[in-house]
C-alpha cells in the first residue's frame, strides 16, 4: 500500500505563489511517478504535473507550463516528498489538488493511471 498527504493548500490573491507538499509512504516498488491533480467546482479532474521518483522527468498541462514546477525528494524505499511550486496564480487555479502515484509510462496526467489517491489540500485564488 501507498499512502499520501497533502499540504500547503490556502488562499491568496492573483499572481501569488504557493509551495505544495505530498508525503508519499509505502513500498517504492508500487509506484514509479506521482502527479498532482486538480478539481475544481463543477469541473472534471484534471491532471497538473506529473513526475517520475527515480530519473526525475516531468511532465505538465499546458495550463500550467512556466507558472507551475514539479520536483521531488526521493530515496528508495523510505518516505518521499513530492512538491508543486505554483507561481503566478490566477482566479482559474482555484480548485482541490490532489496527489497521486502509480506506476506506468504514459498517461502520466491522466487519473485513472493512478491506484494510490491523497485526500487533497484547496487552493483558492481570489481576483
Amino acid at each position: 500500500q501507498v499512502q499520501l498527504v497533502e499540504s500547503g493548500g490556502g488562499s491568496v490573491q492573483a499572481g501569488g505563489s504557493l509551495r505544495l507538499s505530498c508525503v508519499v509512504s509505502g513500498f517504492t516498488y508500487n509506484y514509479n511517478r506521482v502527479a498532482w491533480f486538480r478539481q475544481g467546482p463543477g469541473k472534471e479532474r484534471e491532471g497538473v504535473a506529473a513526475i517520475y521518483t527515480g530519473g526525475g522527468t516531468s511532465y505538465y498541462a499546458d495550463s500550467v507550463k512556466g507558472r507551475f514546477a514539479i520536483s521531488r525528494d526521493y530515496v528508495k524505499n523510505t518516505v518521499n516528498t513530492v512538491y508543486l511550486q505554483m507561481n503566478s496564480l490566477k482566479p482559474e487555479d482555484t480548485a482541490m489538488y490532489y496527489c497521486a502515484a502509480g506506476r506506468g509510462v504514459s498517461g502520466g496526467l491522466t487519473p485513472d493511471r493512478y491506484n494510490y489517491w491523497g485526500q487533497g489540500t484547496q487552493v483558492t485564488v481570489s481576483s
